[in-house]
């Protein structure tokens, strides 16, 4: 019978000869029975473990990370209201701010009239809600974010349900993010007609104002170009040599603007992209990233919170975290190579879109970081870690050259 190369195959149950020696020099320096006994039970690993098809390839001396955000025991810490009609299906994607000593959060609510307005809530420690407005502190006003648009008449025509947002809804004042620069509180948001691609818009109120809850906005204006899906915007919480650096995300890079003035007039003068950031793609985060809350201000660098949906995993939004210079925040100086937050409890699976963790608000308090996030497009939640061993971590897991950075003519 002509020799093979082919080895015989394994009998189930049977040890090969290599945990056989193994045992058998153990005896000879007298081990305990016990030890010899536990590698008996001891399975082998096969060559093939880990490598099903799809599955993303593990850098070697790669060690399982601990960058993540503890999700918060009590979540969800906001959830939609039957008894106030304009949240009654969803109360989500909130933007946050610490002042005043306390966390003020707008997040984004639909009810019966299907158009996304905003709502007011605050937290003294982050976590726990004290107080809850009855009434939306932002809504539609002008016609490009559906402030005249009969909602009856979406159902009528193809195109205008083709960019139909989360939580149910169809036009409105979407997933709003706040930075205070100055005495002012400026907010970016998406502003939604119902049928037009969505488009980022910016408003602004006092601080005076927004703390004793005199909700005069300043009148909203369309900051990204007509005809083009422009979401996620966010604003640099301090200028970059007398320049406001704004972010925002063209599918499928996180954009970034420096701008001269906040003075956009909504016809002549739009966010352009100098920089941008983009997928990896052999990572978790490899079809499309998008800002989340504004970055966070640390002794590291800022810290920019960031949502991401990968080829392998398409349906579910994901967490990450990266760390931007402090003076050229377009330069990313670390990254995480895994999500910091995963849509796995149920609040982020039962709702209007499930398999969603979509960040739009972030504080720091007492040396902790929380994250605040919409769960499932209908609620809010909240998680949180310790920012030292957080900024440890990220740094840990950063390649020893920066990101590529395109710049965009």
């Amino acid at each position: 019978m002509p020799r093979t190369s082919r080895r015989p195959a394994r009998v189930k149950g049977r040890r090969t000869s290599s945990v056989k020696t193994k045992i058998s020099r153990l005896r000879r320096k007298k081990i305990s029975p016990r030890t010899t006994r536990s590698l008996k039970k001891r399975p082998i690993p096969s060559r093939r473990e880990g490598k099903k098809k799809g599955a993303p390839k593990r850098r070697a001396g790669r060690r399982p990370s601990s960058l993540v955000l503890k999700k918060f025991e009590a979540n969800p810490i906001i959830r939609p209201r039957s008894t106030h009609h304009w949240e009654t299906k969803a109360a989500f994607n909130p933007a946050a701010i610490r002042e005043g000593g306390k966390v003020h959060l707008l997040y984004r609510a639909i009810g019966e009239g299907d158009r996304s307005v905003l709502g007011y809530a605050s937290s003294p420690d982050g976590l726990h809600i004290d107080e809850r407005l009855d009434h939306p502190v932002y809504i539609p006003r002008a016609p490009f974010e559906g402030g005249t648009f009969p909602r009856h008449l979406i159902s009528m025509h193809p195109k205008w349900s083709q960019f139909v947002s989360g939580g149910g809804g169809c036009g409105g004042c979407e997933d709003p993010r706040i930075t205070r620069i100055g005495d002012r509180m400026y907010m970016t948001y998406v502003a939604y007609d119902g049928w037009s691609p969505p488009r980022v818009a910016l408003t602004s109120i006092s601080v005076q104002d927004f703390l004793n809850r005199q909700w005069h906005w300043a009148a909203p204006v369309l900051i990204s170009p007509p005809g083009v899906v422009d979401k996620n915007a966010c604003l640099l919480p301090e200028t970059i040599d007398g320049k406001y650096v704004m972010f925002h995300r063209i599918y499928p890079d996180i954009l970034i603007d420096l701008l001269p003035n906040l003075d956009f007039d909504g016809e002549t003068k739009w966010l352009r992209g100098h920089f941008r950031i983009e997928p990896r793609r052999e990572f978790w985060d490899s079809r499309k990233i998008g800002a989340g809350p504004p970055p966070l201000k640390t002794e590291k660098g800022w810290l920019l919170i960031y949502q991401a949906v990968g080829e392998i995993d398409a349906g579910r939004y994901k967490m990450g975290a990266m760390l931007l210079d402090l003076k050229r925040p377009w330069h990313v100086i670390a990254r995480g190579a895994e999500p910091i937050l995963e849509p796995s409890e149920n609040y982020e699976n039962e709702g209007w879109k499930s398999g969603v963790a979509y960040p739009c608000g972030a504080v720091i308090i007492g040396g902790r970081l929380i994250v605040y996030y919409g769960g499932a497009d209908t609620v809010v939640c909240a998680a949180e870690a310790n920012l030292t061993h957080f900024l440890q971590e990220l740094l840990g897991s950063k390649r020893p050259k920066l990101e590529r950075v395109r710049v965009q003519a």
